[in-house]
């Protein structure tokens, strides 16, 4: 009978089976100028990542500084490696892992927002419905005909998600959504 055979001690043979992946919402403050957005982004297409949700936007204009805040899924320490290699981009100011920092309660857990604009068709029950459920979801009627209605709603990610998928068998018929928005909670800057 043999014994089983045990996995190395080294972290560098972890795969993919032994370790699950995790959403991670990062900050990323960077010198507002051309290329650095395309820098910080093709650290994550060069190791096979896809970016869930992208914003981007000056947050110091005296000082030109940017912040990016990426939301990805991928292995735990695929993402402290991009961290790591993100941290010593010279553009980059700071790198902040908005989710590590919310592990455990929900007083700690970063606040995340995002905009969605929806359009739904729909003439009789269905339309009546559409804007019932809207009501509940806060959602903003933003423009409307006899045979339409666009709604904006602004909440965290899985709030948005939740009202597309009631909203689909109403009369979905497109959506635009800004990507998510985070900071930190507390007095303190990230």
């Amino acid at each position: 009978m043999s014994q089983p055979v045990q996995p190395p001690a080294s972290a560098y043979f972890i795969t993919p089976e032994q370790e699950e992946t995790q959403t991670r919402t990062l900050s990323v403050i960077v010198d507002n100028e051309p290329g650095v957005l395309a820098r910080v982004i093709g650290l994550f297409s060069g190791r096979g990542y896809n970016i869930e949700s992208l914003t981007v936007s000056e947050t110091e204009h005296e000082r030109h500084l940017s912040r990016i805040t990426i939301v990805t899924r991928g292995f735990p320490h695929v993402i402290e490696q991009l961290k790591s290699q993100l941290d010593r981009i010279v553009p980059v100011h700071r790198v902040i892992d908005l989710t590590q920092g919310g592990a455990g309660s929900e007083a700690a857990k970063p606040i995340q927002r995002e905009l969605a604009i929806i359009k739904v068709a729909g003439k009789g029950d269905k339309r009546v419905e559409a804007l019932r459920l809207a009501d509940i979801f806060r959602a903003r009627v933003v423009d409307s005909s006899i045979e339409h209605f666009v709604f904006e709603i602004v909440g965290r990610p899985s709030k948005i998600d939740r009202f597309v998928g009631i909203m689909q068998p109403l009369g979905l018929v497109e959506i635009c959504r800004t990507g998510v928005a985070a900071l930190s909670r507390g007095p303190n800057a990230d």
